[in-house]
């Protein structure tokens, strides 16, 4: 069923379903196979991280290609990556951090944006500027599930979506936290699967991930 190419709100992104894959492409002939492998898995949102070159002609051709699916872009530094994400066909984004002039930008080109928090500060940075859906990256090595259960008293209102050191065998301690809506992983996309062109592999890796309770 194909997505109605609508704006979506960052709160949409993340309830869709419980794993958001963070995808990194080299080849572009990779990028229609796998987006169609992710979706027949029940995985829609894609976020596809700008730490290559061929990035952007990724997402464009999966948003050209693959109306079903909801291309993103990861790895947004600053106002010129967002700007680059929404002409390549974006249909949101995600920062490893979080800076005003990043958020502004998508602000202002109507792209939802899962702003990178780690610290309270940040939180309050971010909510400041009206962000309440946030990546909480790295999310193993900044503390994990104690982080996020520390976080639940003092930011309740903020729901999360741990990126960075998740897997399958840890993801469903995460998914179980009241102020986590969906995970962020690379496992469902394995780059040696993408390398082998094993998406039977990826739409079953994706298919078990969208059963995840939350």
């Amino acid at each position: 069923m194909a997505v109605e190419n609508k704006s979506i709100t960052a709160i949409e992104v993340m309830r869709d379903a419980p794993v958001i894959p963070v995808i990194v492409l080299h080849d572009v002939k990779d990028a229609v196979p796998l987006a169609r492998a992710l979706v027949a898995g029940g995985i829609r949102m894609l976020e596809v991280t700008l730490r290559t070159r061929e990035a952007l002609e990724c997402i464009e051709i999966i948003s050209k290609e693959v109306p079903e699916a909801v291309a993103g872009a990861g790895t947004i530094r600053s106002a010129a990556d967002a700007q680059a994400s929404a002409l390549a066909g974006a249909r949101f984004g995600v920062s490893p951090g979080y800076t005003r002039a990043v958020g502004k930008a998508c602000h202002d080109l109507g792209l939802p944006l899962l702003p990178g928090v780690a610290t309270g500060s940040e939180i309050m940075l971010a909510q400041e500027d009206g962000f309440t859906e946030l990546k909480f990256f790295p999310a193993v090595q900044a503390g994990g599930l104690a982080m996020l259960k520390a976080w639940q008293g003092p930011f309740g209102e903020v729901k999360f979506c741990p990126t960075g050191g998740i897997t399958a065998a840890n993801a469903p301690e995460f998914l179980a936290l009241s102020n986590v809506a969906c995970v962020g992983g690379s496992w469902i996309v394995p780059t040696d699967a993408i390398a082998a062109g094993d998406w039977s592999r990826i739409e079953s890796l994706a298919r078990e991930a969208s059963k995840l309770a939350r």
